[in-house]
């Protein structure tokens, strides 16, 4: 499949979803503490650096900006779905989203503190990662915090159904958490911590914390 093809199928499936999927993970973080956890420590390292704007990369809804910015963090969200930002908009009317793609991130080079991508590379296919990791290393400053949860696996499957029964064909692809860092060795980061949740193999995820090497 085309670069354009899975894009705008991803595109597509979450502007159908949008409204579903906000309700039903509206208040997931708060019977979340080990996510909530893991916020409140990128805020710290943002913060530790000196703040500054932080970058929400396939913020969907904007649950995860509202959150940041509730712990003192710049945040502001990017999503590919221009439905889910109008939901992020009317939700969280006093912060900034815009539509966009990570795999073209319209930032400007080192201007962002920090950046996150919540569960939001799982949709890119590993051949576009690197270009992908390229655009967070540009924007971020030199000694930025990231932070990328996903999940884990070695595997990818077609989901065509999803958040409220409505159709969707996005890809979800399943990562060994040693290749996600060893992909941000290479585009210029540190790794600095690997973190896995969710013992059970079926809904296993992982967090690592890197930073843009000066």
């Amino acid at each position: 499949m085309s670069a354009h093809g899975w894009l705008a199928d991803t595109r597509t499936s979450y502007d159908a979803v949008a409204e579903s999927y906000a309700d039903l993970l509206r208040d997931a973080l708060a019977g979340a503490p080990f996510e909530r956890g893991i916020l409140a420590l990128f805020a710290e390292l943002v913060h530790a650096s000196g703040g500054g704007p932080v970058a929400d990369i396939g913020c969907g809804p904007g649950r995860i900006t509202a959150y940041l910015h509730n712990l003192g963090v710049e945040a502001f969200g990017i999503d590919l779905s221009p439905a889910m930002i109008d939901v992020a908009r009317r939700d969280h009317p006093g912060l900034r989203f815009q539509v966009g793609s990570m795999t073209d991130l319209d930032l400007t080079d080192s201007s962002v503190a920090g950046l996150l991508a919540w569960f939001s590379l799982i949709h890119i296919p590993d051949d576009e990662v690197p270009r992908v990791l390229a655009h967070f290393h540009r924007v971020l400053r030199p000694d930025g915090a990231l932070l990328l949860g996903f999940h884990v696996g070695d595997e990818h499957r077609l989901k065509t159904q999803g958040y409220g029964g409505h159709p969707m064909k996005v890809h979800v692809h399943r990562r060994p958490p040693d290749r996600v860092a060893a992909w941000l060795r290479d585009a210029g980061f540190t790794v600095e911590a690997q973190m896995l949740h969710y013992p059970d193999e079926s809904t296993q995820g992982a967090f690592l914390f890197a930073r843009r090497r000066p």
